[in-house]
């Protein structure tokens, strides 16, 4: 029985990536989609996702998304007037973390992302779209969550033909199980750009760095 076909949303941070090494071990991934909407990190986030595609055969496309940007001035992520936070990240905090999540938040980021690869997935006829969402984000971004992607499906079975559902190997899963659950595929975590920021090297600071990197201890 021939294997499903699945289109991948590749970052090429953690979670993202741990997902594309098991889309490609599980199903027939046909595409990978690194969004650009005007984020610090698009550079580095393209060219690795970029890289790790090459490696693994699958083909990689870049969406372009400039008016996100435009939409989104209140994101630090976006918005280079607005900081990032660092130094005040306590991960262990969920307070904390509420406030960092506030100041990076895109609008309906995820949402889009995921309409839009349902417009590739229906015309790839792909089963699935592979996303890397987990519990830890989920605490503070309810869009990384189960009902998420349960809400998601749902609405997906009435806007394609095929149906096409989301799936994240990583859902019922913190940073620390995914870094586990990614030696366990041979995962090369050195091919990953989890920072906010472009820079020649991750900045460690940022949220998402400190999650990985604790994730790696």
């Amino acid at each position: 029985m021939p294997k499903q076909k699945s289109i991948v949303l590749l970052s090429a941070g953690l979670d993202s990536t741990v997902n594309f090494y098991e889309s490609i071990q599980t199903f027939n991934t046909v595409l990978a989609l690194t969004f650009d909407y005007g984020q610090r990190a698009a550079p580095n986030e393209i060219a690795t996702a970029k890289k790790i595609c090459e490696l693994y055969g699958v083909h990689h496309q870049v969406i372009q998304l400039p008016w996100l940007q435009e939409v989104s001035k209140s994101s630090s992520l976006t918005n280079s007037e607005k900081e990032i936070p660092t130094d005040s990240v306590n991960i262990t905090s969920l307070a904390a973390s509420n406030e960092s999540a506030k100041s990076v938040w895109v609008s309906n980021r995820n949402g889009l992302f995921l309409n839009i690869a349902a417009c590739f997935a229906e015309q790839l006829a792909a089963d699935k779209i592979i996303v890397g969402f987990n519990k830890e984000e989920a605490a503070t971004f309810p869009d990384n969550s189960a009902d998420f992607i349960t809400a998601a499906n749902r609405a997906l079975s009435y806007s394609t033909q095929n149906k096409v559902q989301v799936e994240s190997f990583t859902i019922a899963m913190n940073k620390k199980q995914i870094v586990q659950h990614g030696r366990s595929l041979g995962a090369d975590f050195d091919l990953m750009w989890p920072c906010y920021f472009s820079g020649e090297t991750i900045c460690g600071q940022c949220e998402s760095c400190k999650r990985f990197l604790a994730a790696l201890t």
